[in-house]
């Protein structure tokens, strides 16, 4: 069980979940709410610190968001950053001011080391920094411990009352060391003992889901990948045999991908097992349909309603399964953080949904936490680091209309890319690989003939949250042996790419 809880205020910046993931790393469990949070329902979880996170907002804002300032007198650690930071100062009467220029990248902070917040550390230390406003002020009984050439108070700590403020960045890669600051909020700051680990999430979950579903029956969501996988055997470990798992085949795997799922499951584990072919339904949904959002929807919709097909003739099923993960949530904009995209597992869900609740057992985590997770559970280790593989599919792969031959096209190309990528042995360095079949068509020659065929673009990420990546600079004849196969093996392709844009600015998948 959670003995101990950070909780995360959510002010709608782009690291929030990384805050959450970073806290997790050091063996302590944290949650993020709003930052509307009530100050009962804080007391009600008691927890042993808070941190407040960035946003876009300034705090003179018309909008900007303000939790309740009776938060400053609850006794509880309190982590400002960025704009809590500014918050916090806002708050307590310090003064926040418009900066001359945005202060962006990493950056030389000075710091003051005998602050319990920054023990360990150098007189300086590269932040990222990421703001409009500064704090020019600090509130009474606060001291200054951290300054740039631009920023005057780039940190600040009330050490009475346990209150720190951080203008910079500690949760992302650019800052250096950063890790290192948070560890030093949960154990010199907080007191935490980090005894959270993933087995403890891992036996709690299967308890509570034995509490909530009991006797009654779940139907899961199974599409192969690691998500509904480790959803599926963290299901079955709970309900036994009142789980059936239904594999909706849409058409839109990768290659031989349909027959190899149905062989691991029905062969592995235990697990009642209901393969659907559905190609021909979906393809005729996706007719003529261009725009990536509306894929998203209809897929989504789609396999609701094969969902509820399945559930009648198997009899009454109270709970529907999904392997829906943190970044799913986040980047869907459920919570303040900007839409970027639906997921299938979270904004692609219809309106109405035949079934007495959705179920969604990691939720909470992180891909490498479910990654934990599934090893935990005894799931094969092939199958844990089996590539991420989105909801829709190769539908989100394919830009503009999916036919059939697209798909196969996309299939073959996306196969010996991977295989590729395997026979290198950067399989295990690469978080995520593969191809996109793009709508565009370019002038080629091939056995003395003009070609006018589709282009074919790769994608490699290394990533370790799929909250942000850099692109893989895998070696130029690795590249050139996968271009030449394509070409040669993969008809109505004479062209391929790579992309070389990490995220951000791209998102991983291209729709």
């Amino acid at each position: 069980m959670k003995n101990e809880l950070i909780l995360i205020l959510d002010f709608g910046g782009q690291y929030n979940q990384l805050i959450a993931r970073r806290v997790r790393e050091c063996n302590v469990y944290s949650e993020v709410v709003p930052y509307s949070i009530s100050i009962e329902k804080i007391k009600e979880k008691n927890p042993k610190g808070i941190i407040f996170t960035g946003g876009p907002a300034s705090v003179y804002g018309k909008d900007a968001p303000v939790c309740d300032k009776e938060i400053f007198n609850l006794g509880i650690p309190i982590l400002g950053i960025c704009y809590g930071m500014q918050l916090m100062t806002n708050i307590l009467g310090g003064i926040v001011a418009k900066a001359n220029k945005r202060e962006y990248g990493t950056t030389d902070v000075s710091i003051n080391n005998s602050s319990l917040l920054l023990q360990g550390f150098g007189k300086t230390n590269g932040f990222l920094m990421s703001h409009t406003d500064f704090v020019e002020t600090v509130p009474e009984g606060f001291k200054n411990i951290g300054s740039t050439s631009s920023c005057p108070n780039a940190a600040m700590e009330n050490e009475t009352k346990k209150l720190y403020g951080i203008q910079f960045h500690p949760e992302v890669n650019n800052s250096v060391n950063g890790i290192q600051l948070i560890k030093n909020f949960l154990f010199n700051i907080c007191n935490c003992s980090g005894d959270w680990v993933i087995s403890s999430f891992t036996q709690e979950t299967i308890q509570k889901l034995k509490n909530k579903i009991g006797n009654k029956k779940a139907l899961c969501a199974l599409s192969g990948g690691v998500d509904s996988s480790v959803a599926a055997v963290l299901l079955s470990k709970a309900i036994g045999k009142n789980l059936t798992c239904i594999f909706v085949d849409h058409g839109l795997l990768r290659k031989n991908e349909g027959d190899e799922v149905e062989k691991i499951f029905k062969e592995q584990f235990d697990i009642n097992l209901i393969r659907v072919n559905a190609k021909e339904r979906f393809l005729s949904k996706l007719a003529g349909v261009t725009d990536p959002e509306k894929k998203r929807k209809i897929i989504g919709e789609e396999f609701i309603r094969v969902f509820e097909e399945e559930a009648k003739k198997i009899g009454t099923v109270d709970f529907l399964v999904q392997g829906t993960i943190y970044p799913d949530v986040i980047e869907s904009g459920l919570g303040k953080a900007s839409v970027i995209k639906s997921h299938h597992n979270v904004g692609g869900l219809p309106d109405y949904v035949d079934f007495k609740e959705i179920v969604e057992p990691l939720r909470d985590l992180f891909k490498d936490e479910v990654r934990l997770t599934g090893l935990e559970l005894g799931i094969p280790e092939n199958l844990v680091y089996r590539q991420p593989f989105p909801g829709p599919g190769l539908a989100i792969r394919i830009i503009g209309e999916i036919t059939d031959d697209k798909l196969t096209i996309l299939k073959e190309a996306d196969s010996i890319f991977r295989e590729e990528i395997a026979n290198s042995g950067l399989h295990k360095s690469i978080n995520q690989y593969f191809a996109v079949l793009t709508n565009l068509k370019s002038v080629g020659v091939m056995g003395d003939e003009r070609t006018y065929d589709y282009t074919i673009a790769l994608r490699a990420v290394e990533t370790t949250d799929f909250m942000t990546g850099i692109w893989s600079k895998i070696p130029y004849e690795i590249l050139e042996k996968v271009s030449s196969r394509i070409v040669n093996e993969v008809k109505y392709v004479n062209r391929v790419v790579y992309d070389i844009t990490s995220k951000p600015p791209a998102t991983i998948e291209w729709e």
